[in-house]
């Protein structure tokens, strides 16, 4: 056994798809196959039974993958306890940004990530909330901000900051510009984007506690497309004051306060609760922290 093949096996067992890690991991997926099965043939047993929608562990895997992602992350310890021996902290961390903060954390972040620790990696990946979890969970990403975030076991949260939301609308919207009541959203046609989406579950859940549904004009997955659309009035948008300011560019619009309970975008950030974190992901942690706090708390 050497630590590539553990490494893979890992990534299989976690992802339950040879198709999924061999992408992850840059690998043809026959070399992927080959290699675990070489672990298999070491140990004498099955580790992972082939079935049409993946994989999934047998008992013996189990325990492999347990003990697995122990010592992938004690080698990592190491890696960066004699880069720490020499001065400096080491490794590569991998951060998720939502789109509406991806403009204004990203340079900050990155500037002050390198400034502190030139001999450690970073790369910053922009998605959605939900796709952001997914790869969480998965080990594409270490550490990323998460909108309203489902508590799962497998992602652990902590809250940052709440962000009110606004009935975004064009610069000549001839309605009022007074704030609107949660109860009126109904009235207003909205742009959003397309389950599981956490600000269009968010509208969803809201409105359903008054036993009410949202008016879905257009299912649109990208808030600088929704902003292109309310900005030639097909409808309206639900976003955070953060998100248009970041995102509007040159393009005018109107924001109109959404007066009642449970439109909050809640943002926290997430790391997989199945693996223990390095000395490096928890300096970006404190990094993070740092920066939100200056960028984005009022």
């Amino acid at each position: 056994m050497d630590l590539k093949q553990l490494e893979y096996f890992v990534r299989v067992a976690e992802l339950g798809s040879f198709t999924r890690a061999s992408i992850l991991l840059d690998i043809a997926q026959p070399a992927l196959s080959r290699q675990v099965r070489m672990l298999e043939l070491e140990f004498e047993q099955n580790l992972l039974l082939r079935n049409g929608r993946g994989v999934v562990t047998t008992d013996a895997g189990k325990l492999l993958l347990e003990y697995g992602r122990g010592i992938l992350y004690q080698v990592e310890r190491l890696r960066e306890e004699l880069g720490r021996a020499r001065g400096a902290l080491v490794g590569h961390v991998a951060l998720g940004l939502p789109p509406s903060l991806l403009k204004i954390l990203a340079v900050p972040i990155f500037r002050e990530f390198k400034e502190n620790f030139p001999a450690a990696k970073l790369a910053i990946r922009e998605g959605m909330s939900a796709g952001m979890h997914e790869s969480l969970v998965s080990g594409r990403l270490d550490v990323a901000l998460l909108y309203n975030a489902t508590p799962s076991p497998d992602v652990d949260l902590t809250p940052l900051l709440e962000e009110e939301l606004f009935l975004v609308s064009p610069e000549t919207d001839s309605r009022p510009t007074t704030p609107v009541a949660i109860d009126e959203l109904p009235d207003y046609p909205l742009i959003v984007p397309s389950r599981p989406n956490a600000i269009r579950m968010l509208i969803e859940s809201a409105l359903a506690n008054l036993g009410l549904r949202p008016s879905i004009a257009f299912e649109v997955d990208g808030i600088n497309a929704i902003l292109d659309l309310v900005g030639e009035g097909f409808g309206y948008a639900i976003l955070s004051q953060t998100a248009v300011a970041n995102l509007a560019g040159e393009r005018k619009f109107r924001l109109r306060s959404v007066q009642g309970d449970g439109l909050k975008a809640k943002l926290s950030l997430g790391m997989n609760s199945h693996r223990q974190i390095t000395a490096t992901q928890r300096a970006l942690i404190e990094l993070i922290r740092r920066v939100v706090a200056t960028r984005l708390a009022q």
